[in-house]
């Protein structure tokens, strides 16, 4: 991912995440004393799996928008979503990279079939870059999208008598 949070570093001293996101972004360093605000003690810090799912829910928000991931995430998703107890995973076919105070987000969907995908992607841009920054406060700088498939309209099955060769 080429972006313009690569030159921002990560707060080191932030505790590392588990799953796809790696790690925590501090997005605002408190202060400490009973003489402060309320609101400014403490710090924040924002786990890039946050970022993921945010981005992950906005972008399937978008009509138009089939499924996420590649090939076979999905197919590994798809046997995940049907074992009893299992649940759904809204981050499949997003990554992220997240600085201080910016994230890039890159995307892997696909579409139905007949939908036009330049507007499916601007329409999932817009929406992926407002969620993550009005629920995360960071500046998303870019959301690179690839569109990995078509989803066909499903076939119908056909019908005895309609002139299928085996009965």
């Amino acid at each position: 991912m080429t972006t313009q949070t690569a030159a921002v570093a990560k707060d080191a001293s932030a505790p590392r995440g588990a799953g796809t996101a790696q790690g925590t972004t501090a997005v605002s360093g408190g202060v400490s004393g009973a003489d402060q605000p309320a609101a400014n003690r403490g710090r924040t810090s924002i786990a890039d799996l946050v970022v993921v799912k945010v981005a992950g829910i906005a972008a399937r928000e978008i009509p138009g928008v089939y499924d996420m991931g590649g090939g076979l995430s999905r197919t590994i998703g798809a046997v995940r979503d049907r074992v009893p107890g299992g649940r759904p995973n809204v981050g499949r076919g997003v990554k992220v990279e997240v600085g201080e105070r910016q994230a890039a987000v890159d995307l892997d969907l696909v579409v139905e079939y007949g939908v036009p995908v330049r507007d499916v992607s601007q329409d999932v841009r817009e929406n992926v870059i407002a969620a993550v920054e009005r629920i995360t406060g960071l500046e998303v700088v870019e959301v690179n999208i690839t569109v990995n498939d078509v989803r066909l309209p499903d076939e119908e099955e056909p019908s005895a008598g309609d002139g299928s060769r085996v009965e």
